[in-house]
């Protein structure tokens, strides 16, 4: 009987075993996937050889100077800067998608440029030219991008300054916009497609690409995540952050977004404690396509919100 029991006890030990470590194993992997450049994953290196672009992309790459920023966890990161030539304290802070650069918001940028902002487009952690060994989400850009920020209060007192941002970049302004010491030149946030957090979102794409369920893979994948990049995917989270601003925010989404499921429009709508807040619904793009896909409602209900709260 004895025996017996032993035998029993070895057998499920070993079996905790190789479950503890195939759970370590797929969350390791899982991590490196989404959020190491390095592994070649969901975003590769960026290699400024392999930049190739075109049109109003050209434009705003050869006309922006650079501007760098050291974080607060000491992070050498970089930013495009375009000042407009005729004096303005207008400023729109471009934030690009994941896998993403700056230069890759030409198209934004220039349309900004013409109403007459200065540009700033950093380059989120681990992307382009900015330090940082794994991709953040927007949650640790949050402290960057009040940082950036108050670099433009520095420089120009009188700075009136737009968050905008598209995917990650969205993402990254609604999780900026609940912070309590971002910068009153703030004036107001646009944010285009993003998700209501990271791990909704990468929940999301757990089931698209694996068939997955959450849990646990995903519960270890941010367990890994908050042990190497120093933070789980429960906290990076919009939601949580939009309760607590009190800025104008402008939330735009595809109805065919299934990347970044339209459905989490409402969610961060909600969320949302401000009394100033707008949505608009493109009928027919998908992500990160509403500009193109209707640019006329498009440009015309963001340029109606910055009238509203732009000085």
């Amino acid at each position: 009987m004895k025996k017996a029991k032993k035998i029993v006890l070895i057998v499920l030990a070993a079996l905790l075993v190789l479950t503890v470590g195939a759970l370590a194993f797929a969350g390791n992997y899982l991590f490196r996937f989404a959020l190491d450049p390095q592994f070649g994953g969901m975003i590769s290196s960026y290699e400024e050889e392999d930049l190739v672009l075109e049109g109003k992309y050209a434009w705003f790459a050869e006309s922006n100077e650079d501007r760098w920023l050291i974080s607060h966890d000491g992070l050498r990161l970089h930013g495009l800067y375009l000042p407009q030539e005729q004096e303005s304290h207008k400023y729109a802070v471009i934030c690009h998608g994941y896998g993403s650069i700056p230069q890759y918001e030409g198209g934004f940028a220039a349309k900004f440029y013409e109403m007459g902002y200065s540009i700033l487009a950093p380059a989120a952690r681990a992307h382009e030219q900015s330090e940082g060994r794994y991709v953040s989400m927007g949650w640790l850009e949050r402290r960057d991008i009040v940082a950036w920020v108050d670099t433009l209060a520095e420089q120009d007192p009188q700075a009136e300054v737009v968050l905008f941002g598209v995917s990650m970049g969205g993402a990254t302004v609604m999780m900026t916009a609940g912070e309590a010491d971002l910068s009153p030149n703030v004036k107001c946030v646009i944010e285009d497609c993003g998700y209501s957090s990271v791990w909704d979102e990468f929940a999301v794409q757990l089931n698209e690409m694996f068939g997955l369920p959450t849990f646990p893979v995903l519960d270890a994948a941010s367990l890994v995540t908050r042990l190497r990049a120093g933070y789980s995917f429960q906290e990076a989270s919009a939601v949580e952050q939009l309760k607590h601003t009190s800025l104008p925010v402008l939330f735009i989404h595809g109805e065919e977004d299934t990347f970044v499921p339209y459905s989490m429009l409402d969610v961060v709508y909600q969320a949302c404690a401000s009394p100033e807040k707008e949505r608009l619904s493109i009928p027919g793009a998908e992500h990160g396509g509403s500009a193109g896909t209707d640019p006329e409602l498009y440009w015309s209900t963001v340029e109606a919100f910055l009238a509203k709260h732009m000085g």
